[in-house]
């Protein structure tokens, strides 16, 4: 029996999910250093989000000298000038300050769908359909109604009108429109504006407000030149996020028209959103709005880089093209009949013996598995020109390590028993079988610790499922 390797839960519940777009990437953590790690200085390089940045000196002093008041009676003056300050920056008429996007967006849904078993329209692989934990069917009877969206994060305008319920007593009524801007599951694709346009002029016809949420609207705005208000003009409301790439700890801002607010503000005060001297957090924003936005640009920058540095090499492991990159966020597509999300993940991660002296550094870089076959990396102010320059040289490195050490003679096929698999993979494990049945190439095998690792997870893979065809090639080595 091939010795099993201790897999922590997170990535237990990864692999016993077949659904790309269930697999929630919170779940999923880099395995604990190895003993030969521990108390080594490392050059770590976080890109797993955005939302992991921490406040500037200069933003816990705007902070620390904020007035303050009690912002559930509105006597906050700090609350009070940022809201005032988001409403003539995206022209809207009302702005509310709330503790985080998905709340925004929860107390939106809330307000506009008033009446339980409503129904909204999407695109299927929107951050509310598939990161919120369906808080608009949980708290408000909301069913969202789904369409399937396209590389571009946009949908077809024209499936709104369609999908349209009319006044048929089994139907629920539909009543809202929800975009993503950026697109976050899109790989930060920033929604071209004629598309919104399109898509506001569908509504007005229908007759249904749209929303969208503008969890990194900044980037957009700073990648295409066009300013927020201009964004949203086609918006009724808008949710925007603050603690993300503007790089604030807490917070985020509701924009919309006066009467949707009063109701904005009661839903906040019953989901426990009301903040009392909530000043502190709201002189972060106003400094983000002031310090932050302008410099979006350099993490649009850095994210062009790792992109280019993927594209340039010109492999066969990971791919991403530049011209797919809007924003801050990198998709990185990796060949699955390589290595998964997770097993590039995990090697990113650590440091081999004889990588420092090869490298020149003793770097980790944190990603994210994004799909089954996608990995995620999010530049942002907290990674600087030189950690971009340090995770390229580690992506440059692993890829080439792996890329060298395939054997296009020695793949996992479709086994038809486990003693076959078993052969298998004590072939890839270098355990010193000489020749096999399956008439591929099994001399013993030059493997470290990482390509062992890999491959006992591939088996752990087979035993999970049950599915012998899911054995595919995770990494391969030359013969000794």
């Amino acid at each position: 029996m091939v010795r099993m390797v201790r897999l922590n839960q997170g990535l237990m519940r990864w692999w016993c999910c077949k659904s790309p777009h269930l697999r929630m990437y919170y779940q999923w953590s880099p395995p604990p250093l190895t003993s030969s790690q521990e108390g080594v200085k490392h050059h770590v390089v976080d890109l797993r989000s955005d939302t992991v940045t921490k406040p500037t000196d200069g933003m816990k002093k705007a902070m620390m000298e904020a007035l303050l008041g009690d912002d559930v009676y509105r006597e906050d003056p700090t609350v009070s000038e940022l809201e005032n300050r988001m409403m003539h920056l995206t022209g809207k008429d009302a702005a509310l300050f709330v503790p985080s996007g998905t709340m925004g967006n929860l107390i939106s849904l809330l307000a506009h769908c008033e009446h339980r078993g409503s129904e909204v329209l999407l695109g299927d692989l929107a951050h509310i359909f598939l990161y919120e934990q369906a808080g608009m069917a949980q708290l408000g009877g909301i069913q969202p109604h789904i369409i399937p969206t396209s590389h571009d994060g946009t949908y077809d305008a024209k499936e709104l009108v369609h999908r349209l319920r009319d006044e048929d007593v089994h139907c629920p009524r539909t009543t809202l429109i929800c975009l993503e801007n950026t697109h976050n599951k899109c790989g930060g694709k920033v929604l071209p504006l004629s598309w919104i346009d399109e898509v506001g002029e569908v509504a007005k016809l229908l007759r249904l407000p749209v929303h969208m949420d503008g969890a990194r609207l900044m980037n957009a705005s700073v990648a295409s030149g066009e300013s927020a208000s201009r964004i949203l003009e086609a918006c009724d409301t808008a949710s925007i996020c603050f603690s993300k790439g503007l790089g604030t700890p807490v917070g985020s801002v509701i924009v919309g028209p006066e009467p949707f607010m009063y109701k904005a503000l009661r839903l906040r005060k019953v989901l426990g959103g009301g903040m009392r001297q909530a000043g502190m957090l709201a002189a972060a924003a106003l400094y983000s709005l002031d310090h932050m936005v302008d410099r979006l640009a350099h993490d649009h920058s850095h994210a062009q880089m790792l992109a280019q540095a993927i594209h340039q090499n010109g492999n066969k492991i990971a791919s991403c093209h530049p011209s797919e990159v809007h924003t801050n966020i990198v998709v990185v597509e990796v060949n699955p009949d390589v290595l998964s999300p997770e097993e590039f993940c995990n090697r990113l991660s650590v440091v081999e013996e004889g990588e420092k002296s090869a490298v020149g550094d003793s770097i980790i870089v944190k990603v994210l598995p994004w799909t089954n076959t996608a990995v995620r990396f999010v530049t942002h102010h907290d990674v600087s020109t030189a950690d971009i320059e340090a995770a390229a040289a580690k992506l440059k490195y692993v890829i080439q390590e792996i890329d060298k050490n395939g054997c296009e003679c020695c793949v996992f096929a479709d086994y038809q028993s486990e003693a076959e698999r078993n052969e298998a993979l004590q072939c890839r494990r270098g355990l010193g079988v000489e020749k096999s049945s399956l008439g591929a190439c099994c001399r013993p095998h030059s493997v470290n610790d990482a390509q062992r690792r890999l491959f006992e997870m591939a088996y752990v893979r087979v035993k999970i499922w049950g599915n012998h065809s899911t054995l595919t090639t995770v990494m391969s080595v030359r013969p000794a």
